[in-house]
């Protein structure tokens, strides 16, 4: 109970003011309340935007607000959660404006182990009924992965046993995204590093990555059972290992995965296989290989040659019987009579062509035999030899010189052509005759003396 030795009697007669009586209550609650101990249940958690945490405890009778700075907020153990039971330890501290007072938690953590527990069966329940743990989704392991992506502490053991394993069994290269495994900035670091990995370009992305951490208590590996990093592990597009702790530790990040390791090592095995073994299988597997495709080969020789005796077999009865079958047609088939008859007609072809040629021939001849005939007969025969044709003006054959008269005009012809002529004075009988008027064509210069005959 709290007493003043600097009252006296009269000190319940003081009057106290507001400010007064309010600055002597922070003093005595500030001054004996420090470092005392606070079992309650987290409600009403907030983290303002400068990074102090906000919440209440409460029991069954009554709740205490609580604060816990930025800078101890970001190292607690694990993420304050409503519904979570915890240990606060810290002080108490009144705001004498408001008539109120608070508690500022130095160090939260969970007040046992059954808490923790409920709160993670709570939380798998909730994931679960979503499908994040679904076997439908699972993606499977790469058998020669290219590139291992690993997130992981920097430090320690568990990256140093991962890449001692991996060289050891199968050299890899590997992409380290180092974070913290444990405290209150792990879980959105570890949450942050798997959807890294799955945003980089394809070219530069892992085949396959492994969230890795030693062994701990509940409470050491609790970030990996934060709802931000198992949502992660459920939504990677890259297949992902979790090695988290021993073999008997189980974190929800194990069940959002898509293979479980028991341990880091575990998981660099799972990863990749012992290239001396693949070597001595892919041996083996080349050697059963030839062996299989030579005795392919000779048992496809062996039935080849098979088939093709029997097809030459087959082939030589069936040209035999197709034979046979042919000389019996022969008796029966008109065929020969056939080609006889076409001997013949051929023969017979060729004599009509031969008396047709020599019919052909021996009207040619006789057609030129008659064209010289008819030629030697042809006046123009005549006219070729020198002789000349005499027709009158009106076309007709002048045949003896009396039926010419006097100054008559008649036509020579020549081979050549015609000319004009007249008769100046006939020669074939003595007595006289009566000369026709002159022609007013007759040229005065023309002789009166007798002409001779054209044919003497």
């Amino acid at each position: 109970m709290y007493t003043n030795s600097s009252t006296n009697g009269n000190s319940l007669n003081k009057v106290y003011s507001v400010t007064e009586i309010s600055n002597l209550l922070k003093g005595v609650v500030e001054d004996h309340f420090t470092g005392i101990r606070v079992r309650g249940e987290l409600s009403s958690v907030k983290r303002h935007s400068s990074g102090h945490l906000y919440f209440s405890l409460k029991d069954e009778k009554a709740v205490l607000d609580g604060i816990c700075w930025k800078g101890v907020a970001t190292k607690l153990a694990t993420q304050p959660q409503d519904g979570l039971e915890v240990i606060c330890i810290g002080r108490l501290t009144t705001f004498p404006g408001r008539s109120k007072y608070q508690m500022v938690v130095e160090t939260m953590e969970v007040a046992g182990e059954g808490a923790l527990l409920k709160l993670l069966e709570d939380l798998k329940k909730k994931l679960a009924a979503e499908g994040l743990f679904s076997q439908a989704t699972k993606k499977a392991i790469p058998f020669l992965p290219k590139k291992i992506g690993i997130i992981t502490s920097p430090t320690g053991a568990v990256i140093q046993d991962i890449l001692h394993r991996l060289q050891d069994r199968f050299p890899t290269p590997v992409l380290l995204w180092p974070v913290a495994v444990q405290g209150q900035d792990a879980a959105p670091k570890i949450a942050a590093a798997i959807e890294g990995f799955n945003s980089l370009p394809t070219e530069q992305r892992p085949d396959v990555l492994i969230v890795a951490r030693g062994g701990g208590s509940l409470e050491d590996l609790w970030c990996f059972n934060e709802e931000c990093v198992v949502r992660a592990a459920a939504n990677s597009r890259i297949p992902l290992i979790s090695a988290v702790g021993h073999e008997t530790d189980t974190t929800l990040i194990d069940y959002a995965s898509d293979h479980r390791a028991p341990t880091p090592t575990a998981a660099a095995e799972r990863a990749v296989p012992v290239r001396l073994e693949l070597r001595t299988r892919l041996t083996e597997q080349a050697r059963s290989l030839n062996q299989s495709m030579r005795r392919l080969f000779e048992e496809t020789t062996q039935r080849l040659d098979d088939r093709s005796e029997r097809l030459l077999r087959s082939t030589t009865l069936y040209l035999r019987e197709r034979t046979q079958c042919l000389e019996a047609l022969k008796i029966r088939s008109p065929l020969d009579l056939v080609l006889r008859q076409n001997d013949l007609i051929a023969a017979l072809y060729q004599r009509l062509v031969q008396a047709v040629r020599n019919t052909l021939l021996m009207q040619e001849n006789h057609l030129k035999s008659q064209s010289q005939l008819l030629k030697s007969y042809s006046y123009t025969g005549t006219l070729e030899r020198g002789f000349s044709l005499i027709k009158t003006t009106s076309g007709d054959l002048v045949r003896r010189a009396k039926s010419l008269l006097m100054d008559d005009i008649f036509q020579v012809h020549f081979i050549d052509g015609k000319i004009d002529a007249k008769v100046i004075e006939p020669s074939l009988s003595p007595k006289k005759t009566k000369k026709r008027p002159p022609s007013k064509t007759t040229p005065p210069s023309l002789s009166d003396a007798p002409q001779p005959s054209f044919f003497d």
